[in-house]
C-alpha cells in the first residue's frame, strides 16, 4: 500500500481580531484639548481617563492589561484633534468636558478574521528608535546591557526600522536577534514614510521626548496569529504615548 505524501508545512490557521475603536473629536481651542497637545503625559491621561475601574489604581501595567493603544491627527485649519483609541474593554468618556468635544464619541466594535495571504492597507505612527551602548567602554558592552535609545530621524532609516519587523512567508515570528515580527510582509520600496513632530512633556517629565514617524502602505498577512497579536499589542516603543497602533482597512 502506498503512502500519501505529507506536506512539510501546513498553512497557518486564520486568526480572529476583536477590539473596540473609539473616535474622539476634540476642539483644540478648549484648554482640555490644548493641554493634551502640549503635554504627551496629559494626552496619555486623556486616553486612560476612559478606563477607570477596570484595574486597581496605580497599576503600572494597566494600559497593557486593557489592550489600550491610541493614535491622533491634528487638523489645524478646523481646530480639531482626532483621537483614535483601541481597547479590549469598553471605555467611558463622560469625564471629558462636554465643551471640549466637537462631536459625540463614536464607538465601533471590530471583529475580523485574517488568513494567510490576505492583503490589507495600513497606517501606523511609530517611535523608531535603536539602542546604542552607553557608558565607559561602551563598544565592549555586553549585548544584555540596555543602551541609550536613539531616534531615527531620516525616512530611509525609519523604513529600514519597519522592514526589520516584516515577516516573509516561512520565517518565524521572532527574528534571530530577538526582535518580534509583524506576522505580515510588504515591499519596503512601496512604503510611505512621513516624519512627524516630536512630542514631549514638561516637568516633572522633562526627559520625555518621543520621536514619531507615520508609515503607510500595504501588508500581506503571512502568520495570522502573530499579525493579530501585533494589532492587539502594537509595535515598537512609545505605546503609552500614541505610537505603535496599526490601523488596517
Amino acid at each position: 500500500m502506498g503512502h500519501r505524501p505529507v506536506s512539510a508545512e501546513r498553512p497557518a490557521a486564520p486568526a480572529r481580531f476583536v477590539a473596540t475603536h473609539t473616535l474622539l473629536t476634540l476642539d483644540t481651542r478648549h484648554p482640555y484639548a490644548a493641554k493634551s497637545l502640549i503635554d504627551a503625559q496629559d494626552m496619555h491621561r486623556t486616553v486612560m481617563s476612559g478606563f477607570r475601574g477596570w484595574v486597581e489604581d496605580g497599576n503600572r501595567d494597566a494600559r497593557a492589561q486593557m489592550g489600550i493603544l491610541s493614535t491622533w491627527t491634528l487638523d489645524l485649519r478646523a481646530a480639531r484633534l482626532l483621537l483614535v483609541v483601541q481597547s479590549q474593554v469598553p471605555g467611558d468618556w463622560s469625564r471629558i468636558p462636554r465643551a471640549a468635544l466637537a462631536a459625540a464619541p463614536e464607538t465601533l466594535t471590530l471583529d475580523r478574521t485574517f488568513g494567510a495571504g490576505d492583503t490589507v492597507g495600513f497606517r501606523t505612527v511609530v517611535n523608531p528608535v535603536r539602542s546604542r551602548p552607553s557608558g565607559p567602554g561602551a563598544s565592549g558592552t555586553s549585548e544584555k546591557t540596555r543602551g541609550v535609545r536613539v531616534a531615527h530621524t531620516r525616512p530611509d532609516y525609519v523604513k529600514s526600522w519597519f522592514a526589520r519587523r516584516l515577516q516573509p512567508p516561512g520565517e518565524p515570528p521572532v527574528a534571530p536577534d530577538g526582535l518580534a515580527r509583524l506576522g505580515a510582509d510588504a515591499d519596503p520600496g512601496r512604503l510611505g514614510v512621513r516624519m512627524l513632530p516630536r512630542v514631549s512633556s514638561p516637568a516633572p517629565h522633562k526627559g520625555l521626548r518621543i520621536a514619531r514617524a507615520e508609515i503607510t502602505g500595504t501588508l500581506t498577512v503571512t502568520d495570522p496569529g502573530t499579525f493579530v497579536g501585533a494589532l492587539t499589542r502594537g509595535i515598537g516603543h512609545g505605546r503609552a504615548y500614541g505610537c505603535g497602533l496599526v490601523l488596517v482597512r
